[in-house]
């Protein structure tokens, strides 16, 4: 008697113990960090408020497109005492600037080791990974393609890493190809080493300016090798996210929560798997 109330016992427990088994199916999905960029440095005064929302910001090494400065330079210790992780970025060049330039390749290195000689000035460590701004869609051209090797190969050398800002959306070509820059890259880039933040601000898979759709990941973009999405840009693009209206303001900008629309501080909003994309916090 006493030994069958002992088995049962066991087995109760067994039981109990089976029951407090967490379900593995049941487990939240991962989410992602919410990050900003803008050409713009915002101001000092408005970091607080912007830290409430985003985990990192992007961070210009060079004058942004069109522009003449770079109102970013010296702003790094600032910034990551505020708080944030960063996306480094440097302005590349225009198939029109590496054409004139005659050696792309050559270019593509003096950019590179430029683009190095400021992310050690502005205090980045080595391994930040610095994105290369690709502006220009589809294809790349020859010329294009050779500035963007040389450029990553002398940023992975130098002790950095190399990244690529480029379009994840398909772009037309002649008899219905369609062509993402994106893959383009990452299929003539042989066994280069090359992060990718992808811009996809169409809707969908974008969710257009809303930044509490922290369940998505890069990967959302479309693009299963992205490390950073950029899924929204101020002002809206209406040749591709005309189906957008979540929460852009009348003006067609993306503005940060608790930010009076009035201060013109739109942002871009950007997804990544890690709070710190480029890697370029220092324990300083």
């Amino acid at each position: 008697m006493r030994a069958s109330l002992l088995i049962a016992s066991i087995l109760a427990l067994l039981t109990t113990g089976l029951q407090l088994m967490p379900d593995s199916s049941a487990r939240p999905a991962p989410a992602g960090y919410i990050g900003f960029d803008r050409n713009d440095y915002p101001g000092d005064s408005n970091l607080k408020i912007l830290r409430q929302t985003f985990s990192y910001s992007g961070y210009w090494l060079n004058n942004p497109p069109g522009a003449k400065t770079n109102s970013w330079t010296g702003k790094r210790k600032i910034l990551q005492a505020a708080g944030f992780g960063f996306l480094v970025l440097f302005n590349g060049r225009t198939y029109a600037e590496i054409k004139a330039a005659g050696d792309a390749a050559r270019l593509g290195s003096s950019d590179a080791a430029a683009a190095v000689s400021v992310a050690r000035a502005e205090g980045f460590p080595s391994q930040t990974i610095i994105f290369l701004d690709q502006e220009q869609g589809g294809r790349l051209l020859p010329e294009q393609r050779a500035y963007l090797h040389a450029w990553v190969d002398a940023v992975n050398s130098a002790q950095f890493l190399a990244g690529v800002y480029c379009s994840g959306i398909a772009a037309r070509e002649g008899s219905g190809v369609s062509i993402v820059t994106a893959e383009d890259i990452r299929k003539n880039a042989a066994d280069r080493k090359i992060k990718y933040w992808v811009v996809n601000d169409s809707c969908p898979p974008s969710p257009g300016c809303a930044v509490s759709r922290k369940e998505l990941l890069p990967k959302s973009s479309g693009i299963s090798f992205a490390d950073v999405w950029q899924f929204s840009q101020s002002p809206k693009r209406t040749d591709f996210a005309s189906g957008c209206s979540a929460n852009y303001n009348k003006d067609g900008n993306c503005y940060p929560p608790g930010v009076d629309p009035s201060q013109r501080l739109h942002v871009d909003l950007d997804i990544a798997t890690s709070s710190d994309p480029s890697h370029g916090r220092t324990r300083d």
